[in-house]
């Protein structure tokens, strides 16, 4: 009975697993239609057409320009060899014989794919009931059997479990594959499905067995921060575990995977990596004007959780497939961390909410407006409190004035009160107009009310953006209200400096002298002695930044002022920051660096000196997403509020509740 239950549960993996397919190639017809790239076959072999959010296409997309590169560097080097392999390991529905055959590319090349029997038996139906498919196969050869299921000159089609290596290699042997010539095996998402010992196999008979291998894979990375668990979590719902990232949880791992079972070159990067160092700068700004889009966090997270990897010995060793990038978003110095842990502790009571803006208006009250959480979009203006036992949320009702904002500020003011400015309520949608909000005191109990009104200005406004700071700065004795940076749906980054007379209610133009700061957007920027201290946020070409600019007042207007810090702060945005006496504390935020998450950076401007400070996390729920969230520092701990993601095609996270940082270790 043991061995019956266990057979019917191995089946049951295999299925789920096979269903893997299905869904990834739905994927990858939806970002073909929409013009991340040329493959017309694919279509063949889906039912129905289903378009999939932006972010899941430019996932795919990257996908398949990744092993794309690969192969058709493999056809370069070996362009004058007599004959030539493709082994595609799993290939499930992938159409990639059919696509370098229409190109021409498969001069003196086979490709050989092999999957479960099942998968391979519906793939050759599907093929024999295609005219256009089954017209790109040529004449057959002797009739297939046994576990072939196609054999024609340059395409066979075989149903064998991989994980049984003598039949595989007995299979592809009947199959007509030559294991003296150049071959390139291809592994897309498909042995971290089976257990690691495996997996560990299949990577070793490939070296041992085939005398001029390369080796393509495509997985993933990273399983232990929060996007790790919640793409562990997602395959686990599917009966899919992901076996290989216990072992080789990051691209070091894989790359001595590979070393210590037989291979003799291994190159590993993750995929942003790969996009950023080896995709043009042109390609990429082709790719991202297809569609509106504003998920960089989930982005960013989805390419540092996958890897490509190739893998060479024999005499194809030095040709290989991948060189490490040569523009490396990441930088070469790991962050300076100091050994002191952060405490944090949850509030009590739920709070959710996606690129919320929030403002202290007074000591222990909070403005929370806008954002997105599971209960849609909407204009909700709430109150946090904090009292003798804790904080409180207060619901402070819609307001139809202010409409729906997501990735706006929130700036308190001097006189009293907050401007609202920017934000959008769609990549297509800019907010427009400014907004005050006022406290109103109303019946006992300290309780206040909120008046919502539009301010009307005069001058020439800025344009409309989001993800940009507001921040209150002085001249001449006067303040104004200075918006720097941010995005629109016609600029990926702006780097304009626009000031609003707050007593004028005018947008007036100041001179503003030294070395302006690069066009950025998800930066922060805090009020610093009459001026601003700006940190970090992403370029025009998709790059965080680690720099750190000062505005200054001066005689004549303002000058802005590089800081330079030592050690140099790992490039990061999506973050938040507060001015604590003579430091600076940036909390969270989304970084290329691959090793673990951002918590709490200190800037401290005395001795322009940084330190990294990770988070004690363990009293809070997990996963914590610390982007797209708020924070105030106040009475000396720091408040975080909302924060999540959505995360590529594995479901949206919401931070459940606030939490609060105790971050006197970091400010000494």
């Amino acid at each position: 009975m043991p061995t019956t239950n266990s057979k019917k549960q191995k089946k049951g993996k295999d299925t789920a697993v096979q269903g893997t397919n299905d869904s990834s190639v739905v994927s990858k017809v939806s970002a073909a239609a929409q013009g991340y790239f040329q493959d017309e076959f694919l279509q063949h072999f889906v039912c129905k057409v289903s378009r999939r959010a932006p972010l899941i296409n430019r996932g795919y997309y990257v996908r398949w320009r990744a092993v794309d590169h690969c192969v058709r560097r493999f056809l370069h080097i070996t362009e004058n060899s007599p004959k030539k392999q493709i082994l595609s390991l799993g290939a499930g529905f992938d159409s990639l014989y059919f696509r370098l055959h229409a190109d021409g590319a498969l001069d003196r090349a086979a490709v050989f794919e092999v999957d479960f029997p099942d998968v391979a038996r519906r793939k050759t139906a599907l093929i024999n009931s295609n005219k256009t498919l089954r017209g790109m196969l040529g004449h057959d050869l002797p009739p297939p059997t046994g576990p072939v299921y196609v054999l024609t000159g340059q395409y066979r089609l075989l149903g064998v479990d991989v994980r049984e290596e003598s039949r595989v290699a007995e299979a592809l042997s009947a199959a007509g594959l030559d294991w003296a010539a150049p071959t390139l095996i291809l592994s897309e998402v498909v042995l971290t499905y089976m257990e690691t010992k495996w997996s560990d196999s299949v990577i070793q008979w490939a070296a041992k067995l085939l005398h001029q291998p390369l080796f393509v894979m495509y997985e993933q990375i990273h399983p232990d921060d929060p996007f790790g668990r919640i793409m562990q979590d997602h395959f686990l719902k599917l009966n899919s575990t992901l076996h290989a990232l216990r072992q080789y949880p990051d691209t070091a791992a894989q790359r001595h995977r590979f070393l210590s079972k037989g291979w003799e070159h291994c190159v590993c990067l993750d995929m942003n990596e790969f996009y950023l160092g080896l995709v043009s700068e042109e390609e990429r700004s082709q790719i991202e004007a297809l569609e509106p889009f504003d998920e960089y966090e989930e982005w960013h997270e989805k390419c540092s959780h996958y890897f490509i990897l190739t893998a060479s010995r024999g005499s194809l060793m030095e040709q290989a497939l991948l060189s490490h990038a040569p523009i490396s978003p990441v930088p070469s110095c790991p962050p300076s961390l100091s050994p002191t842990l952060l405490s944090i502790q949850p509030v009590s009571g739920s709070l959710e909410g996606l690129g919320m803006a929030s403002a202290l208006v007074s000591p222990g009250r909070v403005l929370l407006t806008g954002g997105s959480s599971r209960g849609g979009r909407g204009a909700v203006i709430r109150m946090l409190i904090r009292e003798e036992e804790g904080w409180r949320s207060v619901s402070k009702g819609s307001s139809e004035d202010l409409g729906v904002h997501l990735y706006h500020t929130a700036t308190p003011l001097p006189a009293g009160g907050v401007v609202i400015f920017g934000g959008r309520s769609s990549p297509l949608n800019p907010s427009r107009g400014l907004f005050r909000v006022i406290l109103v005191p109303a019946g006992p109990q300290d309780e206040q009310e909120l008046c919502v009104k539009p301010i009307d200005c005069t001058g020439d406004p800025p344009a409309p953006r989001w993800r940009h700071s507001a921040t209150v700065v002085t001249n001449t004795g006067r303040d104004f209200l200075f918006v720097f940076g941010g995005r629109n749906n016609s600029q990926a980054a702006l780097g304009d400096t626009n000031f609003l007379c707050l007593d004028q209610l005018c947008w007036t133009e100041i001179p503003v002298q030294g070395p302006a700061p690069e066009a950025r957007h998800s930066h922060s920027a805090c009020s610093y002695h009459g001026g601003v201290v700006l940190f970090g946020g992403l370029n025009r070409r998709g790059v965080p930044l680690g720099d750190t600019v000062m505005l200054k007042p001066s005689e004549r207007g303002f000058t802005w002022e590089r800081v330079e810090v030592q050690p140099p702060p790992v490039p990061r945005y999506s973050h938040c920051a507060h001015v604590a006496g003579e430091k600076l504390v940036i909390v969270g935020g989304v970084w290329l660096h691959s090793g673990g998450v951002p918590g709490v950076l200190v800037i401290d401007f005395t001795t322009r000196s940084s330190l990294e400070f990770s988070l004690d996390t363990t009293s809070v729920p997990w996963p914590l997403m610390l982007h797209s969230f708020c924070s105030e520092l106040t009475d000396g701990e720091l408040l975080l509020i909302g924060g999540g993601g959505n995360c590529f095609s594995f479901g949206t996270h919401f931070n459940p509740q606030p939490i609060t940082v105790d971050p006197r270790a970091a400010l000494g």
